[in-house]
């Protein structure tokens, strides 16, 4: 579907392509994650559907600490129910090394690994539809992330954890590692 060339943002693209749309759930992968699986799809939905204290959901994995300092990665830390507390480019929490696993009731958190943000979100429609009337916020347009602009708005947004599926396409290099990927699976 087309949309205006208006938009500022994918979310209100995808707002406008929606609204005239029955649905009440509303999923948008995002075109630099070509390596979403089905089964990832459902889990952001079910996230949503368990939770109707949550605006949106959204996945995470854990990954190793050499994502931490890449910008190009989005980190996300959780609070003990498995909602995000923040988003980030920078490497969050600054210390994952000291974090103790043992002490993690919902095993969210590993020793020496960050939770790399994926690029999927699972939307009420209501919510999707108002979040198009906020105005970005200070901190989404600090670290250029959207989802920001639902957190600094007071709304929750659940994240479900996954295995690492990736990389996304954050930036050139990415893109041979991912075309190897699509042709080792195509060959399987």
């Amino acid at each position: 579907m087309m949309t205006s060339p208006e938009h500022k943002t994918g979310t209100d693209r995808l707002a406008e392509a929606a609204q005239n749309l029955s649905a009440e759930i509303i999923v948008n992968i995002q075109g630099d994650e070509p390596l979403i699986r089905p089964a990832m799809v459902d889990e952001a939905v079910k996230t949503l559907q368990r939770d109707e204290a949550i605006a949106l959901a959204t996945l995470a994995a854990p990954v190793g600490p050499e994502i931490g300092p890449d910008p190009n990665r989005v980190k996300v830390v959780l609070d003990n129910s498995n909602r995000a507390l923040y988003f980030s480019r920078a490497a969050i929490p600054a210390t994952p090394g000291a974090l103790d696993s043992s002490q993690d009731n919902n095993s969210t958190a590993k020793k020496g690994r960050f939770l790399l943000h994926i690029g999927l979100y699972a939307y009420r429609q209501k919510f999707l539809q108002k979040f198009t009337e906020l105005a970005p916020t200070p901190l989404e347009q600090r670290e250029s992330l959207e989802q920001l602009r639902a957190l600094e708005n007071g709304y929750q947004i659940g994240v479900s954890l996954c295995e690492y599926h990736g990389p996304g396409v954050d930036c050139p290099e990415d893109i041979p590692l991912v075309e190897e990927k699509l042709t080792v699976s195509k060959n399987k």
